[in-house]
């Protein structure tokens, strides 16, 4: 909701543990109570604004004004719910194929006919070799300065620098080939070359009734 132009593709799993009419009636309702969602986000808003410039001195209550009205400019779109199975390939393959389509959608995504420079292409081909090499360790963790020095021994990237390393990582970011978190203080300088791994840390680490599990170990 805080992102412009946002796009949201709902997805609804267990389809295994109804029967076919219900799937339908809950897609309805889902899907009607995130517009009643949406209605009553943009009714708040406009609440709030009315409030801030009908205030005796809304000179005072600029900033608010302004994220207030920048909330009120972002769009979000809702696609149409997926029912999933997830213990049927055939459906998790339908699922995908949604999300590709959609994904490919220009009205959607404007960007996406975007050419990359070669740069790019080549950067991330070389950090897939990297991460797949012998040397690297299972949890794929690396430093950020060294991952430059490693790159900048290809003879065809030895130019590269690290601010056009953190633009290229920004966008593997968000394409799920590395994982870094720039905003994180204490991550910054560190990539994760191996999401998965991070997946199975966090599959370890949050789980359900994990405080319950906890207090049970005398």
């Amino acid at each position: 909701m805080r992102v412009p132009n946002s796009v949201v593709l709902p997805v609804g799993t267990h389809v295994d543990c109804c029967r076919e009419e219900e799937v339908e009636e809950k897609r309805r309702d889902i899907m009607a109570k995130i517009a009643a969602m949406l209605a009553e986000r943009k009714s708040n808003l406009a609440h709030f604004i009315d409030n801030l410039e009908g205030s005796e001195e809304p000179e005072f209550y600029v900033d608010q004004w302004e994220r207030l009205k920048e909330m009120e400019s972002c769009t979000l779109t809702i696609l149409n719910l997926v029912a999933v199975n997830c213990t049927d390939h055939c459906d998790i393959k339908k699922l995908e194929a949604t999300i590709l389509e959609h994904v490919k959608n220009e009205e959607l995504f404007p960007e996406v006919v975007r050419v990359l420079p070669p740069v790019y292409r080549q950067v991330e081909a070389a950090i897939v070799d990297i991460a797949q090499s012998e040397e690297m360790a299972d949890h794929g963790m690396m430093d950020l300065q060294y991952l430059l020095s490693k790159l900048s021994q290809c003879e065809h990237l030895a130019n590269l620098g690290r601010e056009l390393l953190q633009d290229i990582l920004r966008y593997l970011h968000r394409i799920g080939l590395v994982v870094w978190y720039e905003e994180i203080k204490h991550l910054e300088s560190t990539v994760f070359l191996q999401p998965t791994f991070l997946i199975t840390m966090f599959k370890l680490l949050v789980r359900h009734r994990l405080v319950q599990q906890l207090e049970s170990i005398s």
